[in-house]
């Protein structure tokens, strides 16, 4: 089978150019990319920094700069000292801590999610974020009257008419790029009248673009706007006008979107990283390249590869892509991302994030008081995360704010949690030098525990949260990652939070609950024998807990369900990290491990064990086996196992 694909594939090298990707233009996205963020952040909370040159400093570089900062040759990821040698005027403020970013961030994601019909918003990092608008403009394209196009109406509800706002339908709101005989081939004969479907749709989709940077300038912020017919596309658009403007795609023809899409470097296409850059470009050379595959650098444009007569089908890239560890389907991907192809949907908006994590790169730590340290660090950067993603006021009484330079860790006691991550996982990786040729998540492990019940209380303050948790579970899961005693040369720590419970998303679902929720509705139409099960939760079940009667056997399930309850987060029940909604670990890598400080009816890996019998068993299946007891079928089991 392998020899038939190699000649398939070899016959391919020399056929002629085949048909590219078809792409789907039902969709209409718009891409919101705010400006500088970090810079209009700190510029909200000190307006008298915004005439002057501005730059946030990472990790003694900046992360980003202002636009005066630009005029003045200053460029976000330079050097602190160089950025000062061109402009020794520049204001540099610390923005190692996200909070604050985060909580803007947070802000305008409500608030785009506001206008959104299908839910479909979703948030790309900080700073940019996704809206699937195809509903509300094909809603609204039924509502034009073709004869007063200039004085059109814009419908932000469909229950509520005076929701709205008027715009001139004749002409684009922002810029328009693309071939301007499509554009004129798409209009009347007097070009009032539309008749293209897509010409009108991205038309309306540009004045509702407007609308919703207007709104978010009524909060204090910038952005810019790309709106085109998938998530590529309007992305790279939006990068045509920046900052404080929109950009539309207008291409009618396969043509003008392949003219686009060749116009930008390699690296600069959404999807295609810096390996696969690195392997491209040194195909297309045909040389070998630098091995710092950690560079944003290309010399190579994407048109350079997709007209490149060796790569003209996926088939091909499978061959310099594939092996090994290779993601399934990456050829076909990347051939259709260079042909302006993506699919994928704009995720639905949630209610919770699925994880939190925070990570720290490092130039190689060795010492037992630095990985403690900065575990510490991270640690509390994550909890402040936790704070303000997770919970929230349930009357919304007053807390004290975070600060850009300080921020609080104050809580108050009448917060609540919205949900519950179960999962507390910790990554590490040695240190690399961009010079060493290694990937950069080479040596990358893994190993995941139970989420402590402490850190959800608003009793203990959350120094001391921090403090039990590194010297409890990080620092011993560390060590189990790198079992030698110094040496360690870490290079990554990230502490993250996965496996969510609760939140009223829908999106994840715990499959205890359900058969704990379906015991309670069978038990009334259950016979049980009371001697026989009595005995059976007399030894053990009794000694647990005094407010459970032995012959009171109606209750034993609901105890269970309760007591589980009672010994941590609510078990009711989101990416693709961490947990997902079946409870696999994200990867092969992730190795559980108990160091919770749980009650012992809870097992590790979200295992329980039943008070008859002594079995380990996950939380789900716990309830259906209690009813195995109840039936009569203990005489199979023994002390610890089925016989």
């Amino acid at each position: 089978m392998s020899d038939e694909r190699d000649e398939r594939d070899e016959r391919e090298m020399g056929h002629p150019k085949r048909k590219p990707p078809r792409r789907k233009d039902d969709r209409v996205i718009l891409h919101f990319d705010l400006d500088c963020f970090y810079a209009q952040c700190v510029e909200h909370q000190q307006p008298a920094l915004k005439a002057l040159p501005l730059g946030i400093r990472q990790k003694g570089i900046l992360a980003t700069c202002n636009y005066v900062a630009r005029h003045r040759g200053v460029n976000k990821l330079m050097t602190l000292a160089e950025a000062k040698r061109l402009c020794p005027d520049l204001v540099v403020v610390e923005g190692e801590d996200l909070t604050p970013f985060r909580n803007v961030s947070k802000q305008l994601y409500a608030l785009l999610r506001s206008y959104s019909w299908s839910g479909r918003v979703e948030r790309l990092g900080l700073d940019e974020m996704y809206l699937d608008v195809t509903d509300m403009v094909a809603y609204n394209v039924e509502l034009l009257n073709r004869n007063c196009l200039n004085q059109s109406y814009f419908c932000l509800s469909r229950t509520d008419p005076e929701q709205g706002f008027e715009y001139d339908a004749t002409v684009f709101s922002g810029c328009v790029y693309g071939d301007d005989d499509d554009a004129s081939a798409a209009q009347g004969p007097h070009g009032d009248v539309v008749d293209n479907a897509l010409y009108i749709r991205l038309l309306l989709a540009s004045h509702l673009a407007r609308y919703l940077r207007l709104k978010i300038e009524e909060e204090g912020y910038t952005t810019a706007c790309g709106i085109s017919t998938n998530k590529l596309l309007a992305k790279l658009v939006g990068n045509k006008n920046k900052p404080r403007n929109q950009t539309t795609l207008l291409a009618f023809r396969d043509e003008i979107v392949f003219s686009f899409m060749d116009s930008h470097g390699l690296r600069k296409v959404p999807g295609i990283g810096s390996k696969i850059t690195h392997i491209l470009e040194g195909f297309v050379l045909g040389k070998e390249m630098d091995p710092n595959i950690h560079s944003m650098d290309c010399s190579v444009t994407a048109g350079q590869v997709r007209t490149h007569p060796s790569i003209q089908s996926p088939a091909v890239l499978d061959k310099l892509l594939g092996g090994p560890g290779s993601e399934r389907g990456l050829a076909g991907k990347v051939f259709s991302l260079l042909h302006g192809v993506d699919d994928t949907e704009v995720k639905p908006a949630r209610d919770v994030p699925t994880q939190l994590s925070i990570e720290d790169t490092y130039r190689g730590l060795n010492e037992a008081s630095e990985i403690s340290r900065e575990m510490a660090l991270l640690s509390a950067s994550l909890l402040r995360r936790m704070y303000l993603d997770l919970v929230e006021d349930d009357h919304a009484t007053p807390v004290q704010g975070h600060t850009l330079t300080q921020p609080s860790m104050s809580f108050v006691s009448s917060r609540r949690w919205l949900a519950h991550p179960k999962t507390l996982r910790l990554t590490t990786r040695p240190y690399t030098s961009p010079t060493d040729g290694k990937p950069y998540n080479w040596a990358r492990a893994s190993r995941s525990t139970p989420l402590p019940s402490y850190v959800f209380s608003f009793t203990i303050t959350p120094e001391r949260i921090v403090e039990k948790l590194v010297a409890e579970i990080l620092l011993p899961l560390f060590h189990k990652l790198n079992p030698a005693p110094k040496g360690w040369n870490i290079g990554l720590i990230n502490v993250c939070v996965t496996n969510m419970a609760g939140g009223n998303d829908g999106g994840v679902r715990d499959i205890g609950a359900m058969f704990r929720r379906q015991d309670d509705v069978l038990r009334e139409f259950t016979a049980y024998d009371s001697a026989t099960s009595s005995s059976l939760f007399a030894g053990k079940e009794a000694q647990r807990s005094p407010h459970l009667n032995p012959g009171d056997v109606a209750g034993a399930s609901r105890f269970e369900a309760e007591d589980i309850v009672a010994d941590g987060p609510n078990q009711h029940e989101n990416d693709k990290d961490g947990q997902g909604d079946n409870g696999i670990p994200e990867s092969d890598d992730d190795v559980w491990d108990d160091h919770s400080d749980q009650s012992s009816s809870q097992g590790g890996d979200g295992m329980e064990l039943c008070p008859v019998c002594g079995l380990s068993l996950p939380g789900f299946a716990l309830a259906a086996h209690w009813r195995f007891h109840s039936m009569g079928e203990e005489d199979g089991l023994n002390s610890r196992s089925i016989g």
